[in-house]
């Protein structure tokens, strides 16, 4: 579950014109992909992430984890939550789906972060005062939506 006692930063939603067990299965598929690469591990490193590699299983489960991020809670069909820690901040990333009308669902980011120190004053300028977070944000949600969109048209014969 996300830490209550984290400050509130945002929440951001999208309708994905899929049912939620289909939303569910593209939220895990980007989730777990989501810093596949070189730079999110040395980034990780950088910060000093109490994570720092991609770990456990694919699709996620929980205590899996991604460089930044460990699987905290997961709730099959529902709710995923992605915590982390490093030097400027502790943080949450809680991803909500629920059904929104016959074959529609719709999926919800809550982010939840302190920044403690001067340091840590900074980084959530750079981080949440710039928008990055909110862009990286939409763009998860965006992708979600698109491969649920894009398996709909592969599973349609035609």
């Amino acid at each position: 579950m996300t830490n209550p006692d984290l400050p509130f930063i945002d929440e951001h939603e999208t309708d994905i014109e899929a049912s939620a067990d289909e939303a569910w299965s593209a939220l895990l598929e980007a989730a777990g992909q989501l810093f596949d690469g070189r730079i999110a591990p040395r980034y990780a490193r950088a910060v000093r992430c109490e994570d720092v590699a991609a770990t456990g299983p694919r699709p996620l489960a929980e205590g899996a984890t991604i460089p930044g991020f460990r699987v905290t809670t997961l709730v099959p069909g529902s709710e995923l939550v992605l915590s982390g820690r490093h030097r400027f901040s502790e943080y949450s990333l809680r991803f909500r789906i629920a059904p929104n009308g016959a074959d529609q669902s719709r999926l919800r980011a809550e982010t939840r972060a302190a920044f403690p120190g001067a340091a840590g004053r900074v980084y959530r300028l750079l981080v949440i005062g710039t928008g990055g977070h909110e862009v990286a944000v939409r763009r998860l949600l965006a992708r979600v939506r698109r491969a649920t969109m894009r398996r709909r048209s592969n599973a349609t014969p035609g």
